[in-house]
């Protein structure tokens, strides 16, 4: 792909690069707080399961060092505000039971998206099958990437630690009832999917090196234009992209390299103490990927996210062989905790809560990153794009996620003393293929390896649009930088600060698409008009 010369900084670029250096104080603080099974503060499909808590003390007090205060006081004074207006209790009358403000907003623009759409989640999805089987592409259409590949790189970004992890966590704090309320969740979120993904086809632009440029930043900007909100729309564009910046650099690289180092060396001895020898190894694999762009990053992840979720639901359907005669006791338990949950769980609106929190942190429906990826897809029809993307909530939450809770109910692993998060998953398939942990470790180096791909052109995308295309070589070398330094250093509050931004990005996106969505409807309207009336001609 051309890129022009990387070298050549302009003003932009100096702005970066000054950013970068008044940052750097700031990302290298030593204590871990990113516990899978601790949530709620973290973000996205795999950090949602990072804490804002600091770890207990189990080393004798000693002096804190000028880095750990550093640290302390990013958490005091920068991730618990931001976490007390995310995660501000709308319920505050209940001590028991408590929704964030941040996934009620979630869940509102999902339901608002799914009644404007009339459904399409519905309507749309055998459309969106034939559409990802390519019998609607065109080698002439505009564009970088196909649409299943498109599709595979927004996948790669969602499915992941989540899936194994948020789970577990899900089905422990509010029991089995609670994965009937995540696919619900999912189900819904297919419909915000479909309007940012058809947002970010319809603004999308392409520079003079063919570089195609589109994601919230550009429809949040333009679209918001058009409807006489510039000044509105350039505030929220710029909003989101600093929120997905920061994003990509921590839950999207550092958590992934840091929590698949904790994984493979559990497996691999030789790397039990040389953890700055898998952060070059892994920075080296990711940089010979993003290093070539979107395509490259298309092409590895329609190779990766199919053997690795093909993998993991093969083993998924094993164990439900195994278990096929308590398979209609685990929907009951499930539908029926669903609407009567045990007292201990906090009621039926405390399941609904677990269930929706944990598929918005799985799917990611409404952040807007997946968009980002999609708009560099081949086609000059919008919406079909947007009908493509609404498979990624119902392969990323109702096939993998319902996978995964199916597992740990037939398999009684969340009722034993097996913990949460990834050991309760690990527990629930070693019941029934003693070697499965290992095949899991390797599992989840390949989710981080391939989230961290996708997230990388994000963050790029947006920093390009805050300083220009020459400046898009300091952005890929800082974020190589990051993965190296991810299994080394710990970095507790810093990384929980930037999973917070990536659930942010949902607040400018949902916002600034429902002001947007009459647009997207109109479009709607005349290409399921087209295809209904044969107008649409298919591959020969």
């Amino acid at each position: 792909m051309p890129m022009g010369d990387p070298f050549r900084l302009s003003s932009g670029a100096m702005r970066a690069l000054r950013l970068c250096a008044l940052a750097a104080a700031f990302w290298v603080s030593p204590t871990w707080a990113a516990h899978a099974d601790d949530p709620p503060a973290a973000a996205g499909n795999d950090a949602a399961e990072a804490s804002l808590k600091p770890p207990p003390d189990e080393q004798p007090a000693k002096p804190a060092t000028l880095q750990e205060r550093i640290d302390a006081a990013f958490g005091t004074f920068i991730v618990a505000p931001i976490a007390a207006v995310l995660f501000f209790d709308l319920l505050v009358w209940d001590d028991e039971v408590q929704l964030p403000l941040i996934v009620a907003w979630l869940v509102f623009g999902a339901l608002f998206f799914t009644l404007r759409m009339q459904f399409i989640n519905l309507r749309g999805f055998r459309h969106a099958i034939a559409v990802t089987r390519g019998a609607y592409d065109n080698p002439d259409d505009p564009g970088e990437v196909s649409h299943f590949q498109a599709l595979a790189s927004a996948l790669s970004a969602t499915v992941g630690l989540g899936n194994i992890a948020g789970v577990a966590i899900a089905v422990s704090a509010g029991g089995p009832g609670a994965i009937f309320w995540m696919v619900t969740a999912g189900f819904l979120g297919m419909s915000s999917k479909f309007v940012e993904c058809s947002l970010g086809q319809m603004y999308r632009t392409v520079d003079a090196s063919g570089t195609v440029l589109g994601g919230p930043m550009r429809y949040l900007s333009a679209g918001l234009a058009e409807r006489g909100l510039p000044k509105l729309g350039r505030t929220l564009a710029t909003l989101f992209a600093i929120l997905c910046i920061g994003g990509s650099l921590g839950g999207g690289n550092m958590f992934q390299s840091n929590q698949s180092y904790e994984q493979i060396k559990g497996v691999v001895p030789f790397f039990a103490d040389m953890d700055w020898l898998y952060g070059v190894l892994m920075a080296l694999l990711v940089g010979v990927v993003i290093i070539g762009g979107i395509r490259r990053i298309g092409s590895v992840a329609g190779y990766v996210v199919p053997v690795m979720c093909g993998v993991y639901v093969v083993a998924g359907l094993f164990v439900l062989l195994v278990h096929a005669s308590q398979i209609p006791a685990a929907f009951d338990a499930i539908i029926g905790q669903a609407f009567h949950p045990q007292a201990q769980f906090g009621g039926l609106l405390g399941v609904l809560v677990t269930g929706f929190r944990r598929a918005a942190f799985s799917n990611e429906a409404g952040v807007g990153s997946a968009s980002i990826a999609h708009s560099a897809a081949a086609t000059d029809e919008p919406i079909r794009e947007g009908i493509v993307a609404l498979l990624e909530p119902f392969i990323d939450t109702i096939v993998i996620c319902t996978m995964t809770g199916l597992v740990v109910v037939i398999t009684q692993a969340y009722t034993g003393e097996h913990g949460s998060g990834v050991s309760m998953t690990s527990a629930a398939f070693e019941s029934v293929i003693s070697w499965f942990p290992n095949v899991l470790a390797f599992a989840v180096f390949f989710f981080a390896f391939s989230t961290m791909i996708s997230w990388s052109y994000y963050g790029e995308r947006c920093w390009t649009y805050l300083f220009g295309p020459n400046s898009s070589m300091i952005y890929r070398v800082l974020f190589l930088v990051f993965t190296f330094i991810g299994p080394i250093l710990q970095l507790g509050n810093v990384v929980a600060f930037s999973d917070l931004m990536i659930l942010g990005m949902a607040l400018p996106n949902i916002g600034g698409a429902i002001l947007l969505v009459p647009k997207v409807r109109e479009q709607l309207d005349d290409y399921w008009s087209r295809l209904a009336n044969g107008h649409m001609p298919t591959r020969s």
